[in-house]
């Protein structure tokens, strides 16, 4: 991954990282996904915005079929708010502006 900020979500690191007690964003997507590549862009610019204060990854569903299948994932992009345990506090289907994405880290760090 070419940003510094972002970390490559895998079946054997996930627990660990969502057990940090830090939100973890994770963005579930497949290189062939069109959308998923146009919030690319996106996702980066959040794992700059919040660095230090939240963990934002990506989980290629392709390679992380496990994790794609313990949440459901048969639609992507689907982005997964994690906070301190595997149950997700928000998630959202599809392509949406920054602000929405800083709405729910906004509310998960407060929370």
């Amino acid at each position: 991954m070419a940003n510094k900020n972002m970390v490559d979500i895998t079946t054997e690191n996930f627990q660990q990282l969502i057990q940090s007690g830090q939100p973890v964003l994770v963005d579930f997507w497949a290189p062939w996904c069109g959308p998923c590549r146009s919030l690319g862009p996106t996702i980066d610019k959040l794992a700059d915005r919040y660095e230090g204060k939240v963990k934002v990854g990506k989980c290629n569903v392709d390679e992380n079929s496990e994790l794609a299948m313990k949440y459901d994932i048969t639609t992507i992009p689907r982005v997964l708010i994690f906070k301190g345990n595997d149950r997700p506090l928000e998630q959202v289907v599809g392509v949406y502006p920054e602000t929405e994405y800083a709405k729910m880290l906004d509310k998960a760090l407060a929370g």
